[in-house]
């Protein structure tokens, strides 16, 4: 049997780069998608080679219909298959600041990115899945949408950033809703506190919150490993009897406790 290919958004670094090594560790094929950075996802690319794994490096904006389009294609072109999809790519506003002075133009772009781009790239790979199914060329394939805690804990310096994710666990209820009929399961990753380059510039902060004060009872940052290993529990099928399921995966930030 060929390999089976997963599309994962925002893969040069972080999160994404942690979800393209789980995946070719388990021999899976990757797409490895970047906006800007062509170093980092050549780099992502060699490393998940070195384990065996075959790839391609795809850029493109997911926020770009273009983009989102020129994706599909060369995954389909060079695999002729998608059996997974990773909607991993999101921004933050390029500047924090109260809600009650955020700019339009600030929730548009991050709403462009984290929000409407993934909706409607779901939209273009769900259909091909579900050609590839009808002409038996793969079987049960899976889409998997990178949300975060932001979805339901409030921080109003980045209020288009919260919307947008819980934004994300919406579609992903809607999503799951649709493509069921066809075999297609749907799920929803929330990372917590992840230790990236996104977030070393607030890295002294969360120390202190998570190794003082045990904002996780599991008190260590996340790392993207941690998503990686998410992911492939989905992608390995471990979970056939879900869908539209929120996975937390936040140390147990979500925990009420007294």
């Amino acid at each position: 049997m060929r390999e089976k290919v997963a599309i994962v958004t925002g893969s040069s670094r972080g999160i994404g780069r942690g979800i393209v090594l789980a995946l070719a560790e388990h021999a899976w094929s990757v797409v490895v998608n970047y906006r800007s950075n062509q170093a980092a996802a050549e780099n992502t690319l060699q490393a998940a080679q070195f384990v065996g794994a075959k790839g391609i490096i795809v850029q493109g904006d997911v926020a770009n219909k273009e983009d989102q389009v020129k994706l599909v294609e060369a995954t389909l072109e060079h695999f002729e298959r998608v059996d997974l999809l990773v909607n991993n790519a999101g921004i933050g506003p390029r500047v924090r600041v109260d809600m009650l002075e955020a700019s339009e133009q600030s929730y548009d772009e991050v709403m462009a990115t984290n929000l409407k781009g993934p909706f409607f790239l779901t939209q273009l790979v769900a259909r091909k899945m579900v050609h590839l199914i009808e002409d038996g060329k793969v079987q049960s394939p899976k889409i998997v949408n990178i949300g975060s805690i932001s979805a339901y804990t409030s921080s109003p310096a980045r209020a288009e950033y919260c919307i947008s994710k819980a934004g994300v666990g919406m579609m992903t209820a809607l999503w799951a809703d649709r493509l069921a009929e066809y075999g297609i399961n749907v799920y929803e990753i929330r990372p917590g506190i992840i230790e990236t380059d996104l977030t070393s510039v607030v890295k002294d902060k969360y120390d202190h919150l998570i190794q003082e004060e045990g904002i996780t009872p599991i008190r260590r940052w996340g790392q993207p490993q941690d998503i990686g290993k998410a992911v492939v529990a989905i992608a390995e099928g471990l979970l056939p009897f879900s869908t539209g399921e929120v996975i937390n995966v936040d140390g147990g930030f979500h925990l009420t406790r007294l």
